[in-house]
């Protein structure tokens, strides 16, 4: 009887989970530099900001605790075995007295297919809550490139300006110096020199700024090298669709996947509620023995009485969680169209601020080479030649920053209604309609 003993305790410690331990990093991982593909296009920083981004990465952990809490709904509750063992100390009897019982409490199977159910929603719901970041992280990646590759576009045209104008400067302090000019005439082009010097700079913080975020966002050092496209190529973008497809966003937009996944589950936690009201029932086989050797053997049940709790409180919670639930995604959905709708008619706005920057350029241009033609043989005064100058890179900028604001609101709306970004196709979508 001892070596089966020892057997069956061996298997049941050989069956178990070991400790081991886990130390946190010493130091931040992040790579000195982004891969050597070069210049890098906006899908391909999209692609290395959903392969390294540091939150993401956390975010895929989280996400394995909502499959740990699936695996430990399909685990049934252990049945309990409950012993005794009584000497005999005095009285008639001849021998010690022991009973041995073993019982399973079947409330836990009545809520056994409810629980499978929420785990299996709350998995999905885990899934598109992560799906969701990705689409975050892959627009704002768009984003960041978009803007970076505009900013740089600006820093010529603005470096061009300061040029120009510094060299002006220098010429008017030389003809202060002789006295060929008066300080009323020199005043207006050191004061648009020092606005373009300041642009400037601005435009050089701006990229900065930009880079830093960007490199954030990839999981590399703030000073890593970026080197970009110089032109951004975004996916095809057809407002007339996007308008047409926005009945169909709940179903494709993985945040409100994720609320009716959630919504779900929360459907299941009212029905276990409802079902937890019934009484505990523990049902099991005992075998005793008396002192006197009379064996008993027989099954045996415990049942609680629902005098005072019928579970109200918990069914209370639920229902009302529920509510809250059911409020917040009708929000997210007229949000979600809100947002959209918005955006779509900034870009119309934007589309015929840019036609008619646009239209306008060409004139400045015109005019400020005839500045320089003129300013070549003395036939313009200074203060005319700064303003048509002034004017030239005013309208470049403009249309350059018009540009930029229809690139950042297509990504926008692009990042809401999931355009290139990872589709929902492995998402457990059949759980969140039933």
């Amino acid at each position: 009887m001892r070596r089966p003993a020892a057997i069956a305790a061996l298997l049941s410690l050989a069956a178990c989970q070991h400790y081991e331990a886990a130390r946190l990093p010493e130091s931040a991982a992040l790579a000195p530099a982004a891969p050597a593909v070069a210049p890098l296009a906006i899908d391909d920083v999209v692609r290395l900001a959903l392969e390294n981004n540091p939150d993401l990465r956390a975010a895929r952990a989280r996400r394995g605790i909502a499959d740990a809490q699936l695996l430990a709904s399909g685990i049934l509750p252990n049945p309990t075995f409950a012993g005794a063992f009584l000497p005999l100390v005095s009285g008639a009897g001849a021998v010690p007295a022991w009973s041995a019982g073993l019982s399973q409490d079947l409330k836990a199977l009545i809520t056994y297919r409810s629980r499978r159910r929420a785990a299996r929603d709350a998995a999905g719901q885990a899934a598109a809550d992560l799906l969701w970041q990705e689409w975050q992280v892959a627009g704002q990646a768009r984003q960041l490139a978009v803007d970076l590759i505009g900013t740089r576009r600006q820093q010529p045209v603005a470096a061009e300006a300061y040029a120009i104008l510094r060299q002006r400067v220098a010429a008017t302090d030389r003809a202060l110096a002789t006295g060929d000019t008066t300080l009323i005439v020199a005043a207006p082009t050191r004061a648009a020199m020092q606005s373009a010097r300041t642009n400037l700079q601005t435009i050089d913080q701006r990229e900065l700024q930009l880079h830093h975020q960007l490199c954030a966002l990839l999981g590399l050092a703030p000073d890593a090298p970026i080197t970009l496209v110089r032109e951004a190529s975004l996916p095809p973008f057809d407002p007339a669709a996007v308008r047409a497809g926005l009945s169909t966003l709940p179903q494709r937009r993985p945040d409100l996947l994720a609320l009716r996944l959630g919504y779900a589950a929360q459907e299941e936690a009212v029905r276990q509620a409802i079902l937890a009201q019934f009484p505990d029932l523990v049902l099991g086989l005992s075998r005793t023995s008396d002192s006197s050797k009379v064996v008993n053997v027989g099954p045996e049940a415990t049942i609680g009485l629902p005098l005072f709790d019928r579970n109200q409180g918990n069914i209370a919670i639920t229902r009302a969680t529920r509510a809250q639930l059911r409020s917040e995604y009708a929000a997210r959905l007229a949000t979600t169209a809100g947002e959209v709708g918005a955006a779509l008619a900034e870009m119309t706005q934007l589309g015929e601020q840019l036609a008619q920057a646009r239209r306008d350029l060409p004139e400045a241009r015109i005019a400020a080479q005839r500045a320089e033609a003129a300013r070549s043989v003395s036939a313009i005064d200074e203060v005319a030649f700064v303003d048509l100058i002034a004017t030239r890179f005013t309208k470049e900028q403009e249309v350059m920053a018009l540009e930029l604001a229809l690139q950042d609101r297509q990504v926008a709306v692009q990042t809401l209604i999931g355009a290139g970004l990872p589709a929902v196709e492995t998402l457990p979508i059949e759980q969140a309609v039933r």
